[in-house]
């Protein structure tokens, strides 16, 4: 694993889904964030997918920071078995604390909360806020829907390539050496928000 990657922040679901698959996804992907001693940067809660992987990550041995705003801590469940759980006043601010303390950033799936947050980094390194790298987890293909929609806005002339943008993997597996061909980001101060 490369040095430059230390800690991955990843966007998941407040579910499970309905699938087993993604329960499976997010354990293993938990345990190899442990294994290559990347540090897990996650929404802070106990439920769904969230849970999966910060249960992973800290039963294989890894650390795993959560963020969470103080009215979402009763209903995703404040997650105070990780190895630290800050409570913040506001999505904006989860947001904002979430992307400093992170090195880059996965897509695992979700809902809209998952899709919001993927692309608001997705926003930010176009216009040139930040150059961390950022993972599309498609393992099951649960992401080809909105991977086609991408590629329509492309061809309709609204939508950028994406391949500079972001990286598509199939595999848990494959994220961690997918962030270590990523060059190193620059080290930028906060995003401004916009």
């Amino acid at each position: 694993m490369t040095a430059s990657i230390t800690s991955l922040c990843v966007y998941c679901g407040s579910a499970e889904g309905r699938d087993p698959a993604y329960r499976d996804i997010a354990e293993r992907l938990g345990r190899h964030m442990a294994a290559n001693h990347v540090r897990l940067i996650y929404g802070g809660g106990r439920v769904g997918l969230m849970g999966v992987i910060a249960d992973a990550v800290k039963a294989s041995g890894g650390h795993v920071t959560g963020i969470i705003p103080d009215f979402l801590e009763a209903r995703e469940v404040g997650n105070r078995e990780i190895d630290e759980l800050r409570v913040v006043n506001s999505m904006h601010a989860r947001k904002q604390l979430m992307f400093e303390l992170s090195d880059a950033f996965c897509m695992m799936p979700g809902g809209f909360g998952t899709l919001e947050e993927f692309f608001e980094v997705i926003t930010w390194r176009q216009l040139g806020q930040h150059d961390k790298p950022i993972i599309v987890l498609n393992e099951a293909g649960y992401w080809d829907p909105l991977l086609k929609l991408v590629e329509h806005g492309r061809q309709k002339g609204f939508m950028a390539d994406p391949a500079p943008l972001y990286e598509v993997v199939d595999r848990a597996e494959a994220v961690i050496p997918a962030l270590s061909r990523q060059p190193k980001p620059r080290k930028v101060g906060a995003v401004s928000r916009m």
